[in-house]
């Protein structure tokens, strides 16, 4: 079962759901691991983190090829596709070829209806194709941007952008970036408790860095096969609060501070700064959509001394200002900004830990 951050005095709950039935269309040659990715984050999670209605759907049900070799069984056809609140367009072998008119019919009569509308990789090639993506921003694998700018001239291509987020068209990069992808989803939808649930449920940190300014939070390891260590990474979570220095840490593993950073480095990827960082961030952003706390308050908690800090941190770190109130259920929108910030004062130049 995922566990989420802890936080002193907090209880985390989730926000009505924007989206609910997820339909991944997977044309004849479809990458298994995107495959893989759509179906790890929007599959069961336990009791944990609500389950969305999930499915694949093809041109017609029955065997699907993939770029393995290996037939998937897919069980629907086109019609749920177009019913689904969220559509992800995923990538395949044959995309230098259009889908077929009824997969382009379709994924304009989902956008049309008002679903959500995604896609990765080369995927980003059949929203082209549909003409969703005209006049708008997306991106692709880098290694087919050239390709899809020069096909699709109407489109602006960002080839160097993890996910572009244009409102109800979302496409994302290539390969791994799908999961990057999927959670940004999660968390403009569903809230930063949700994605970051699911993030460490299947061992990935929530953010990454790229083009969208998304922030590079450090994996948090649930289980550390240093026994010591892992002691030092759960008293951290439970301490925000505290100014958590690298020697404090240090003290409590009962190692010198360079023996602890190297430890910390080969568990963690990263560095104990930066891990404490990411949690600090994550849990003022769960507690900026999950509570009504005042922003001083929230700052407090998770070892801010200001909310300026708080605030500075969420505009360097996520290129953006800090993460809305609570989320109430959504309806459909043309822009990505759907949720009111708490606060969005000027960016100014201040580090903070």
């Amino acid at each position: 079962m995922a566990r989420l951050p802890l936080i002193a005095g907090f209880v985390p709950h989730w926000p009505r759901a924007s989206f609910a039935t997820v339909a991944a269309y997977a044309p004849p040659g479809v990458g298994m691991l995107a495959v893989g990715i759509v179906a790890e984050v929007f599959g069961p999670h336990g009791e944990a983190v609500p389950g969305f209605d999930f499915a694949l759907c093809a041109d017609r049900p029955g065997p699907v090829p993939t770029d393995l070799g290996v037939p998937l069984d897919v069980r629907h056809g086109l019609d749920w596709l177009v019913s689904a609140d969220l559509v992800i367009a995923l990538p395949w072998a044959g995309f230098r070829t259009p889908p077929a008119p009824a997969v382009l019919d379709a994924l304009s009569a989902a956008y049309a209806r008002g679903a959500l509308v995604a896609a990765h990789c080369v995927g980003t090639f059949a929203l082209a194709a549909a003409g969703l993506l005209d006049g708008r921003r997306a991106t692709t694998h880098w290694r087919f941007a050239e390709l899809l700018a020069r096909r699709h001239s109407e489109v602006v291509v960002e080839p160097d952008a993890l996910y572009v987020d244009e409102g109800r068209v979302v496409t994302g990069a290539g390969a791994a970036a799908g999961f990057d992808l999927c959670l940004h989803l999660l968390r403009r939808e569903h809230g930063a408790a949700m994605a970051n649930a699911v993030a460490r449920d299947v061992v990935l940190p929530s953010h990454r860095d790229g083009g969208q300014a998304q922030y590079l939070a450090a994996p948090v390891p649930e289980d550390c096969r240093d026994e010591r260590l892992a002691e030092v990474l759960a008293w951290a979570r439970e301490n925000l609060h505290q100014p958590l220095p690298v020697a404090e840490l240090a003290r409590r593993a009962l190692m010198s501070k360079r023996s602890f950073a190297r430890r910390f480095a080969a568990a963690t990827g990263t560095t104990p700064h930066a891990w404490v960082r990411s949690l600090r961030l994550s849990g003022a952003e769960e507690l900026l959509e999950t509570t009504d706390l005042p922003v001083e308050e929230i700052a407090r908690r998770v070892g801010y001394g200001s909310a300026t800090v708080l605030r500075e941190q969420f505009v360097r770190r996520r290129g953006v200002p800090p993460a809305p109130t609570a989320a109430p259920s959504r309806t459909r929108r043309d822009g990505a900004g759907g949720r009111a910030a708490r606060f969005h004062e000027p960016r100014h130049d201040q580090k903070g830990f």
